[in-house]
């Protein structure tokens, strides 16, 4: 048997660690662009958040370009285009065309980790697919812990607008490297008979290729469609849950830094060290999560268990951010918030259950509700935060991150319940659609 499928995994991972290099890249220029530009902290605020509403507004279309184009086409055109927006920036002179672009590269990103989750679910048995989502999930921490310094010395030898052109530039190349390496299963011909039956059996969900070559009519996605996805209390479950788990996330590539240096009085270069201890931790948390999950699974273990219960538990530890109220010591205050952010990751193998959970028909467009629910913390979570902080304490804040993961917890226990796929209501409603499929 081939195992081509760790191949794609590893694709998907350098595919995380570049969305999150042209995210962050920003935050290292931004003294440099502010000075250059003679841009006031109210336009650079207007700047920073461009990118969050257009990538929260087109989760659900992007979930149903998805849908229609497929993985191969929505990962490269959209790695080209986030890329290419990424690149523009080296250029701009003004307010006006950093807004354009970083509204360009929400919009170009906001079909990124729909993407991932439905090609895991497409390479991946279920009893590997919460480690297949944690290997390229934690490309995210590992961006955020090691790439930082890594910009920093790139901006320091080229400059900001050097800095914005190389990036974009090696996000181009990998855009045409996926279109050139990645197909899905059916049609790749690395991988064997073996491993296709294998993956099948376990759960992977593809179709198989016609005799005939002929490609199928593309579905068409409808009213009924959204129906299904917002209707479901299961997944009411899960889109909360990954609110919860995208706040606490939001908090520290936020405000983690600022509560080090205002509040508990750190030197700056002390608070950067001191901040990239979470981000380890929670690289540690989330590929300790997925390997704990899969292996419960080859044990035997229910789903309800094997997939649940290290979700529940990473959100119960995330949690523990607010103990940091209640000590003076630094180390201790590190200590809390690094149990937290472990959490954090422990937690992040949410995407599995878009793949569990979502009828086959509709996993992208139910993965863009998913991520758009999610992703309305980068919106929210930092204004609310900013709000309940302006009284010179940050004890209200923390302790509202914490009652936000207590509240995902609950999600995963109440609402989600038994893991069992959601009914296509289309299907069930119109039976000449299952003879169609059959």
């Amino acid at each position: 048997m081939t195992n081509v499928r760790y191949g794609v995994v590893f694709m998907l991972f350098i595919t995380v660690i570049i969305n999150y290099m042209d995210r962050s890249n920003i935050s290292i220029a931004a003294p440099f662009i502010t000075d250059d530009l003679n841009l006031d902290p109210v336009k650079m605020g207007l700047i920073f958040s461009a990118f969050g509403w257009t990538y929260c507004a087109l989760q659900i279309p992007g979930g149903w370009l998805l849908d229609k184009l497929g993985n191969r086409k929505t990962h490269a055109y959209g790695i080209a285009g986030f890329s290419l927006a990424t690149l523009l920036q080296g250029f701009v002179s003004g307010f006006s065309g950093f807004m354009f672009l970083r509204i360009g590269l929400g919009a170009f990103e906001a079909p990124a980790f729909p993407t991932n989750s439905k090609v895991a679910a497409s390479w991946f048995p279920e009893n590997e697919r919460a480690r297949a989502v944690s290997i390229y999930t934690s490309g995210q921490f590992v961006g955020l812990a090691f790439l930082t310094p890594t910009l920093v010395l790139l901006q320091q030898s080229v400059g900001w607008r050097g800095l914005f052109i190389i990036t974009g530039i090696i996000g181009l190349a990998w855009s045409l490297l996926w279109y050139l390496f990645y197909r899905d299963p059916q049609e790749s011909k690395r991988v064997n008979k073996e491993e296709l039956k294998y993956m099948k059996e376990g759960g992977a969900i593809f179709e198989e290729v016609a005799a005939s070559k002929v490609a199928p009519a593309p579905r068409k996605i409808g009213k009924k469609d959204f129906a299904v996805i917002l209707s479901s209390r299961k997944l009411w479950g899960i889109y909360i849950g990954q609110f919860a788990v995208s706040s606490t996330l939001w908090f520290f590539l936020t405000w983690f830094p600022t509560y080090l240096v205002e509040y508990r009085g750190l030197a700056f270069i002390k608070s950067g060290f001191l901040a990239s201890l979470p981000f380890l931790a929670a690289f540690v948390g989330v590929l300790s999560s997925g390997f704990l999950s899969d292996f419960l699974v080859k044990r035997g273990i229910s789903a309800d268990v094997s997939r649940k219960v290290p979700i529940i538990t990473g959100l119960l530890l995330s949690t523990s951010i607010i103990g940091a109220n209640f000590v003076e010591s630094t180390n201790l205050v590190v200590l809390f918030m690094c149990i937290a952010f472990f959490g954090n990751g422990f937690a992040s193998i949410t995407w599995v259950f878009v793949s569990l959970l979502a009828p086959k028909r509709l996993i992208g467009i139910a993965g863009g509700m998913f991520n758009f629910i999610g992703g309305t913390a980068s919106i929210i979570i930092p204004i609310v935060i900013g709000f309940l902080a302006q009284g010179g304490s940050f004890a209200p804040a923390l302790t509202f991150i914490a009652c936000i993961a207590l509240i995902g917890a609950l999600s995963y226990i109440f609402l989600v319940g038994k893991i069992q796929r959601v009914p296509d209501i289309i299907k069930s409603e119109f039976p000449e659609n299952q003879q169609i499929s059959k």
